[in-house]
This record gives structure tokens, C-alpha cells and sequence, in this order.
């Protein structure tokens, strides 16, 4: 049985908890939504801010909204390295012990002691398509890619399984570009 999924890219971006959006953007700010993701409830920002390592920084990342518990910086593994911070490839959330970073916003700034990850590849789907799949919650499956001369396999990729999501798979920009991968491009879970 074929499995299809789509493959999305996820570029560098951010997510606020609501004391660090108050210290960068101004007490009771709230985030504006410029482009709804592909997950429900998920949106870009028209807010950007700066994120500095210890080596460089990028001056204008977006932030996804809408606003979380806590403050998560996701980059790539070549992001991380050329500002200089070491971040640990994680699932979303998991964030004890991982990277730090400053961000600026223009009201203010704030200094992350842990935060930053680079995320680990994962797919999103809905009960409904876990049993469809045969798949379940955290299992761990491989995806092949086929594109132009690039085709491979990405393994190590997490499930996550609720009903608040839409069927996707998200790879960083590193992964993205290792593949050629382009819009809409679809992936097969080989499980």
C-alpha cells in the first residue's frame, strides 16, 4: 500500500511565549497573521526579529504564531553552525538543555539560555491517517523522496499523531535543498 505524504519545507523561524512577545514587541501586543500554515490554527507573522549567536546572526526571522507556552528558536543545522550555536536536532517542545540566543525585537531583547533546536524531521497527521497508515503515535518511519537526480530516503523521521493536525511531513531548509525538493512535491512513508 502506498502511504503518501506531502513533503514541506520549514524555514528558520520562531515561536513566542507571551512574556517574550511583551519584552520585544510592547506590553499586550499581539501577533499579526500574514499567511495561515498548513497545520490548523498555525500562521506567519508579519513580526520578525533578530536572532544572534555567537559568531553572527540573522537579522529578520519570522515568527509562527499563534503564541506558546515557550520560546522556541528552530533552525537548521547550517543556520545553527554559521551563527555560532550548537543546537541539539530535537522534537518541537523538547528544549531542556539545548542551545541559547539572544533575540531583539523593537521594544526589547531577550537573552534564551536554551530555546534553540534544530528540529527533528517529523510528519503530522490525524488519527483518522495513523490507522489508515498503520502507523502510530512517536513511532519512527522512513520517507522516500523521488525528485530529478536528487531522490533519496529520509530516515528517522518521528510520527506525530493528533487530531489537531493536517497530514504533512516538515524537513528544514538543509534537508530541502539535499533533495531538490520544490512545492508540492510528495513523499511515500516506507515504514
Amino acid at each position: 500500500m502506498n502511504k503518501p505524504v506531502l513533503i514541506e519545507t520549514s524555514a528558520r523561524h520562531v515561536h513566542v511565549s507571551r512574556r517574550v512577545l511583551d519584552i520585544l514587541f510592547g506590553e499586550g501586543y499581539e501577533l499579526t497573521a500574514k499567511k495561515d500554515l498548513s497545520q490548523p490554527g498555525q500562521f506567519a507573522c508579519e513580526e520578525r526579529v533578530q536572532v544572534i549567536g555567537p559568531k553572527s546572526s540573522f537579522p529578520a526571522v519570522s515568527i509562527l504564531g499563534p503564541v506558546r507556552p515557550e520560546t522556541q528558536v528552530e533552525l537548521s543545522a547550517g543556520d545553527a553552525r554559521s551563527i555560532g550555536v550548537k543546537a541539539p536536532i530535537r522534537e518541537s517542545g523538547d528544549l531542556e538543555g539545548s542551545a541559547g540566543c539572544k533575540l531583539v525585537g523593537p521594544k526589547g531583547e531577550v537573552e534564551l539560555k536554551d530555546g534553540v533546536i534544530v528540529a527533528k524531521r517529523h510528519i503530522h497527521m490525524t488519527p483518522e491517517d495513523a490507522e489508515k497508515y498503520g502507523l502510530e503515535d512517536k513511532q519512527v518511519v522512513s520517507v522516500k523522496v523521488d525528485t530529478a537526480e536528487r531522490s533519496l530516503v529520509f530516515g528517522d523521521v518521528v510520527v506525530r499523531v493528533s487530531p489537531k493536525y493536517a497530514l504533512a511531513m516538515h524537513i528544514d531548509t538543509d534537508e530541502s535543498n539535499a533533495a531538490c525538493c520544490t512545492p508540492g512535491l510528495m513523499g511515500d512513508i516506507i515504514a
